[in-house]
């Protein structure tokens, strides 16, 4: 009798799975209570998978699974998934299920702010390098999917949280934890212990044969290294030479001194930015531990074009600069964008809270901003916080409302930064939704 395997959410995730376990010979049935876009039902009929869509989990079709497969956007609180636990069926990630199919090297990249641009500034190098590399997690095709229908020999996944907390065999060859700050507490159950504890399972399952790169400087990951038994070989970095860091800038310098030595001058980096500095150190010394050479991580990291969504610069209309930074849905993201401003800003921020404190970004709203905008359904807590600040604020409850009301308050010289802190489901599909309104707007100004 085949193995049962139920995957729950068909999205890119759940979809890229079930491919993978028809193929594998399981008896597959995916079931998501929203509508299947067209493009996954066409992928589940072309294998004939069976499915269900628009209602509630029929609990017969769920519950007689071998093994659960479920989205990292299902939270574990939801009915079904404590049904799932009661009846105790195992339930993994779309991660855990596709590496056991697979004997590619894993280049596994997982931090509360950087890891997209991380992610493919590091498959950006492999790829130029002329690796057969795959790009996979929470960008790209599904990693399931690729295991299914092609072969890699490298793959360079983003992992989140929420793709950490169902993975348990898994193995990163190369573990790269950018940083951690407050994110997602809302799913952890506003504990800060929990979401850290999600974040070092990237760092599980490694042998003194692999690599684990770090920011050396993040209190918390410094505070938090000894309690997790490290295996792998580490390779900190930081922004400048210091105590225990093999990557850092020194004479306006690159310098990553392990396991092979390689410098290029700073100024020739594609990114700039203190945070993208750090960015550029964790993908190049994770290309540096796979054996990629100087030559082709120097023309890499010196030609990368940059992450939609992450401090895009979108347009300057009379002299007024826009800024796209909608993929900053927590505090610290939105703190490293602020840092970056060189002009006076008008701050776009608002959208579904996560428990947020913005404390962190409070001195940096002071030195840089003129003005804020509110954009959400519910701005009471924003007003809270920032109202006291003494600076022109507005509330705005759609896109081109916020950019109206932004252009209007800005000067020639200014810059307006959707930077927002939050996540965008209050009033947009995704934060790729809520950034392409943002450009559309401005672009008809």
């Amino acid at each position: 009798m085949k193995k049962r395997i139920v995957v729950l959410g068909a999205g890119e995730s759940g979809t890229g799975a079930a491919v993978l376990a028809k193929i594998q010979g399981f008896d597959v049935f995916v079931s998501d209570t929203s509508a299947v876009k067209d493009k996954y039902k066409e992928l589940l009929q072309s294998y004939d998978i069976v499915w269900e869509e628009g209602r509630p989990h029929t609990e017969s079709l769920v519950l007689n699974a071998d093994e659960i497969i479920k989205s990292p956007g299902i939270a574990n609180d939801t009915t079904i998934v404590k049904q799932i636990q009661a009846a105790g069926i195992p339930i993994i990630s779309e991660i855990e299920f596709a590496g056991r199919y697979t004997d590619a090297l894993m280049i596994c990249i997982t931090g509360s702010n950087g890891k997209t641009t991380t992610t493919s500034l590091t498959y950006h190098i492999f790829k130029s390098a002329g690796l057969n590399v795959g790009l996979a997690g929470n960008i790209g095709r599904s990693l399931a999917l690729q295991v299914a229908t092609e072969h890699h020999d490298y793959y360079v996944i983003e992992l989140s949280s929420f793709q950490l907390d169902n993975m348990y065999n898994f193995r990163a060859n190369i573990a790269v934890l950018m940083n951690i700050t407050p994110d997602h507490l809302d799913r952890y159950g506003h504990d800060m212990q929990q979401y850290v504890d999600a974040k070092f399972r990237i760092i599980q399952n490694q042998t003194p044969d692999d690599a684990f790169i770090y920011w050396n400087d993040d209190p918390i990951i410094r505070r938090e290294l000894d309690k997790y038994g490290i295996q792998a070989h580490v390779y900190p970095f930081a922004a400048v030479k210091e105590q225990g860091a093999i990557a850092y800038v020194e004479d306006r310098k690159v310098m990553i001194n392990q396991p092979l030595a390689f410098n290029m001058e700073q100024e020739e980096l594609a990114l700039t930015g203190t945070h993208n500095l750090y960015n550029s150190l964790a993908a190049g010394i994770s290309a540096n531990v796979a054996g990629i050479t100087n030559t082709d991580i120097r023309r890499a990291l010196s030609n990368f074009r940059g992450v939609e969504h992450r401090l895009e610069d979108v347009a300057r209309v009379r002299g007024v600069r826009f800024i796209n930074d909608s993929k900053a849905t927590n505090v610290n993201s939105c703190w490293y964008a602020l840092q970056s401003m060189t002009a006076p800003t008008i701050l776009i921020l608002g959208g579904t809270d996560k428990g947020n404190d913005y404390t962190e970004i409070a001195d940096l709203v002071h030195e840089k901003c003129r003005s804020l905008v509110f954009l959400g359904v519910d701005n009471a807590k924003l007003h809270r916080f920032f109202d006291s600040f003494g600076l022109p604020i507005t509330d705005a409850h759609g896109m081109k409302e916020a950019i109206d009301q932004a252009y209007g308050m800005a000067e020639t010289g200014d810059t307006v930064l959707l930077s927002p802190c939050c996540a965008s489901f209050d009033l947009f599909r995704n934060y790729e939704d809520r950034g392409n309104q943002f450009k559309a707007c401005v672009r008809n100004l």
